[in-house]
């Protein structure tokens, strides 16, 4: 069922356990299914999350209504996301289309910049009952399957600051951890969580879990983290599922064969990030 997710992060938050949020590729119906089938299955809140540039190919309103079409097909708690707002007029946009929840990234700005663009859509997806995410410490992105790693970390006192000018429903800190695969280990500095968690209660959000240890995830959730993010593990498995389908099935041509092993497949890996979450029975 397709819900406002802020007060399953708040829960979340509370009880020491994160809710997955899963990059859908712009609205690919094998994935989204793929990942409402494995939260039904497992009892688990999930978030459905949309990046620009894959809505650059399909259209944002594409992405809605397949997954509002998808979410209402099971009993579960599911939210539609933007995942890395650039502006004010994406994030509009995304309000209008009938997103349940939006993320402003205005860390690439100085903090008083950042605060003020995070307020500026606050204050209007209020009006819409749609939570807030915000970032501090610039995420580097890792596109094209360029394997990179990024050594930023956010300031506590920043964080402080940004949060003194500004009032997001949940914040994504740089913790040193990067979008796409990491070059050897990140070094993630979870002591910026601890420092955070002295004088704010916010749900807090972790980008860039695709290939981070499992230990390192989970004692992030046991500082406050309520929202996981993964994009980059499920869209090269479902292009590996999609690759083994066409190998050992007699597909005879039938595209719908093909996307259903991929989807199915992809369940199960979902399933696995469930887990890895905590989230497994919340709903």
């Amino acid at each position: 069922m397709l819900t406002n997710n802020l007060e399953q992060l708040k829960k979340a938050s509370r009880e020491g356990y994160a809710i997955p949020a899963i990059n859908t590729q712009g609205g690919n119906y094998d994935i989204i299914m793929g990942i409402c089938k494995a939260a039904e299955e497992l009892r688990s809140p999930v978030i459905l999350a949309h990046y620009v540039s894959t809505g650059a190919f399909s259209g944002h309103d594409w992405f809605v209504n397949v997954a509002k079409w998808c979410a209402n097909k099971v009993s579960v708690p599911v939210s539609i996301h933007l995942d890395h707002g650039d502006g004010f007029p994406i994030c509009m946009e995304a309000l209008r289309l009938g997103f349940t929840s939006v993320m402003i990234d205005g860390s690439t700005k100085p903090i008083e910049e950042n605060a003020a663009l995070t307020q500026s859509v606050v204050n209007v997806a209020k009006y819409f009952d749609v939570p807030v995410e915000a970032e501090i410490g610039e995420l580097q992105r890792l596109d094209n399957g360029v394997v990179q790693e990024n050594k930023n970390v956010a300031d506590p006192e920043q964080v402080r600051r940004f949060l003194e000018l500004c009032t997001p429903d949940t914040l994504a800190i740089g913790i040193g951890n990067a979008h796409g695969y990491y070059k050897g280990k990140p070094d993630i500095k979870l002591e910026v969580l601890r420092e955070v968690r002295k004088f704010t209660d916010i749900p807090l959000v972790l980008h860039g879990c695709t290939g981070m240890d499992e230990s390192i995830v989970k004692e992030a959730i046991g500082l406050g983290v309520a929202k996981i993010n993964f994009g980059t593990e499920i869209r090269y498995k479902y292009v590996q599922h999609y690759e083994e389908a066409l190998r050992e099935l007699d597909h005879q041509g039938h595209s719908w064969k093909l996307s259903q092993y991929a989807s199915n497949a992809l369940c199960e890996d979902v399933k696995k990030i469930i887990r890895l979450s905590g989230s497994e029975g919340k709903a």
